[in-house]
Parts: C-alpha cells; structure tokens; sequence
C-alpha cells in the first residue's frame, strides 16, 4: 500500500493537459439585491482532488460552496459536475452531501440514528442501512458510540459522527464547511490528517471551506485564495507561500515582511530595487519588473537572520534594535525595530536548549537575509 505521502507528492491532475476538470465553475455571480457575494469566478477542480476556498468573512466562499451543493442558484454562469450542468437540480438530487459547521445532528437520536438517516430518506433497506451504519461507525472509529446521543459526545466525536453521517450515502463529492472550526487547537491539528487519509482512502473528492491558513495548509492538494467575490490565486500550498501573486496573498497567507521600491537595476544576476527607506536591497528573481518600476519585496521571517554583529556576505543587511521577542518553544519571533521605526520580523529555531538568548530587548541588532529568500512582487 502507497503512503499518504507519495500519493500526494505524484497526484497533480492540473499540471496535465488532457486532464478533464471533475467541478467547473464559469462565468459564476452570485447577488443578493446590489451586492455581489460572488463575481464572474471560473475555476476547475479535480476527481480526488483536496481543494480548499480560503479567505476572511465575506469573501464568497461559502456562498460558492452552497451554490455547488444546491442551496443557491447562481444569478449568472454555469456550475458542471463531471460535465452535467446543475442548475435546477434540488439539492437531494445532486451526488454531493455537506457537512456543515454546527453539524446540525438531531439531538434526540443516537448516533447510529443520525448516520442512518439520510439512508431511511432514501428508502434503503433495513439490512442495507444497518451494515452501512456499521461500516461508517468502523471507519470514523465510533463503534463503541453507536447508542449515545450527541450531548453525551465531545466535540471531536460529535464531529466524527457528521462526518460519518456525511459519507453514509457515498456521494461523489464532499463539501465540507469549516468543519474544525469548533475543535480545540491539539484536536483540529490530529482531525486534520485524519480528514486527509480518509479522503485517500474513500477516493472522492473533497471541497473544505475555510479562514485557517494553516488548515487549507496541511490538508488541501490545491488552495483558491479568496477576496471580495474573486479568486485572486489559486496553486499548491507551497506555490501560494513561497510564491504568491500578490501583496494581498503574500499578507493574508502566513506571516510576511514587505519593503516597497524602485527597480534601479536589472540583470542577468536579477534586480536591484531602491528601497523607500534607503536601502538597496538586491532580489535574484525580479519577475517581469523593469526599470523605474514600483515593486514589494516579501520576505517570511524564518528566512531572516538576527545577529549582534553584520555577517558577512549577507546579500541584504540592515541594522536596527530589538523592539519585542516572543519565545514559543519551538521558536523564538524578534520584532526589530530599524531606525526610521519599521518593524521587520524574524524568527529563529530554537535547536538548543539554551534558557536565555544571546540577544535581549534594546540591543543593536543586524538582520540579514540573501537575495533569493523573497519574491518580487509588482502588485
């Protein structure tokens, strides 16, 4: 049997031509009076795929997934699923099912009762539903629940049981809204990958919902960055963070340091850009950016040093003081604060156990980072 690893490093339908798109968005809006939740979005996902909508509150992301699961019709544009336009299929009537973010379980039954519904619904067999309750139960690893009510659950099992409940009826396509969000942090971090061997195992597709990061992170093959309506870009995880399309994507995905500059020079080795603060900051890849041009470096703090002293061939250095330092276990984050008061964020890993840093609060201070460790971005 493959490792959930090497499935996911070779699965990249996206990247191939022939590949025929499993969902399709075109040409999508979506109004409500004046306002428009979604606006004019195409986007294609893949058979098998994990795909994550990720953006703040009001971005339209969970109105895209109430579109594609029936609950609203589009004011404009086409929603395909393996090519089949959906428009006018009740929502019963779509091979989909959502698991919402309330779980929205009947309190008065068991959890083999809450499972089994949609399955009664459906008009089911008495001895199918039992061996499908059965087989659910075994695979969210809950066999020993089955008679509990959902106020006698955590949260995490209470989950599982929504989830079971969910994939009972084998849809072709899961649509999940944001649905860790009521776990504590330690439990979503555990669920998450549960939620990714899953998906592998089953072999369907799921579409998640969500405004964590770090979520759409780990478990998503492809993530759609999401604002005011639009997608502003969609890529892998890795793709998104170390190289986003924009200030937007850059600021809203993880932490990020931004200087703003005039490209001064251009050359085979990449651009020089005059900094507004005075600096000369040198980028090994300047992108389509020319001469005279205004561009935003973007640097994440783990790939700025912190010294006492200037290193040597830093590519980029600039001097400043300690302003703030955040010691996280893992991590140590240093704020410091350069002389005309920007702050610039590092942080170092903490691979010995050394109680007190070398560097303390309003020390001089050198960052330094190499002229490959940002992107150059003209937007």
């Amino acid at each position: 049997m493959k490792s959930l690893g090497s499935i996911r490093r070779s699965f990249a339908p996206w990247a191939d031509p022939a590949a025929v798109p499993y969902i399709a968005f075109e040409g999508v809006t979506k109004t409500f009076g004046a306002f428009a939740a979604v606006n004019n979005l195409s986007l294609t996902i893949y058979e098998r795929e994990f795909f994550a909508l990720l953006g703040a509150s009001g971005c339209g992301k969970s109105t895209l997934l109430r579109m594609l699961a029936g609950f609203e019709e589009p004011t404009a544009g086409r929603i395909l699923l393996e090519g089949e336009d959906l428009r006018g299929i009740p929502p019963y009537r779509r091979p989909v099912n959502m698991m919402f973010q309330s779980y929205a379980l009947f309190p008065h039954m068991s959890v083999e009762a809450n499972i089994a519904f949609g399955l009664r619904q459906d008009g089911m067999p008495k001895a199918a539903i039992a061996e499908r309750v059965a087989e659910m139960l075994k695979l969210v690893k809950l066999e020993p629940f089955a008679r509990r009510k959902p106020h006698q659950l955590s949260g995490g099992q209470r989950q599982r049981v929504a989830l079971a409940r969910s994939l009972a009826k084998r849809p072709k396509v899961l649509l999940l809204d944001e649905p860790l969000g009521a776990l504590d942090k330690k439990l979503r971090e555990e669920t998450q990958f549960e939620l990714m061997d899953l998906q592998q195992e089953l072999g369907l597709t799921f579409v998640v919902v969500t405004h964590d990061q770090e979520e759409a992170m780990t478990m998503a093959d492809r993530i759609a960055v999401m604002d005011r309506g639009e997608v502003i870009q969609v890529a892998t995880p890795a793709e998104i963070y170390e190289a986003p399309s924009s200030r937007f994507v850059a600021d809203f995905v993880g932490t990020v340091n931004m200087f703003e500059g005039t490209v001064a020079e251009r050359s085979d080795a990449g651009v020089v850009i005059a900094e507004a603060g005075g600096m000369r900051l040198r980028a090994a890849e300047g992108g389509a950016a020319g001469p005279g041009d205004t561009v935003w470096f973007a640097i994440r703090p783990e790939k700025v040093r912190v010294s006492a002293a200037r290193p040597p061939e830093a590519g980029n250095a600039v001097e400043g003081e300690v302003w703030d330092i955040a010691y996280l276990g893992d991590v140590t984050v240093y704020h410091i604060r350069l002389d005309d008061g920007r702050i610039v964020k590092a942080t170092a890993i903490n691979s010995r156990r050394v109680v007190e840093d070398a560097l303390t609060w309003h020390d001089r201070a050198w960052v330094s980072f190499a002229a490959d460790a940002g992107v150059v971005l003209t937007r």
